[in-house]
């Protein structure tokens, strides 16, 4: 039977931005919500909040403009597929987002951050080991990772190297 395609937002991005951190494709949650990271148990806004000492809000305008202050992009490798529910591991037929392309585009991006392994191992295969940007896989902050908050924090930190 042939799942309903799905596709990813369009890329927060701007000429001042020098971290770039990838997803897979949004989950039902953030699709319904349409917005990244929409489903209220992913940790993705808590970290990012406490990365940056910025108090937390629940105003998805809000969150975007604390990325854009500290110099993130975020953006999805797959542009669509097709999916059931939210897992990764069911992902079919999918098409690559043009990551090199918005690299060349936005030349300030010094470094790739994969939430998860999905995002990492795309990207692995689109840019390969000669990557002019260098690119770190994080663990999920999807709840399905299961590792506690404190653990993920503390990968997470590695970004702050970078702004």
């Amino acid at each position: 039977m042939m799942q309903n395609r799905i596709s990813s937002f369009h890329p927060i991005i701007n000429a001042n931005s020098k971290i770039l951190i990838l997803g897979s494709i949004p989950g039902v949650k953030s699709l319904e919500k349409q917005q990244y990271y929409g489903h209220p148990q992913n940790k993705f806004w808590k970290i990012i909040f406490h990365l940056f000492n910025e108090d937390f809000t629940e105003d998805y305008i809000q969150r975007i403009n604390i990325l854009k202050k500290h110099h993130i992009a975020l953006w999805d490798v797959i542009d669509s597929c097709e999916r059931k529910g939210s897992l990764d591991s069911e992902i079919k037929n999918e098409e690559a987002n043009q990551i090199p392309e918005l690299l060349q585009k936005y030349p300030n991006i010094q470094a790739i951050f994969c939430n998860g392994g999905k995002s990492y191992k795309n990207l692995q295969k689109m840019l390969g080991e000669n990557s002019i940007v260098p690119f770190y896989l994080l663990p999920s902050t999807s709840p399905l990772h299961t590792i506690s908050f404190e653990k993920k924090l503390e990968s997470w930190k590695k970004i702050l190297e970078f702004v």
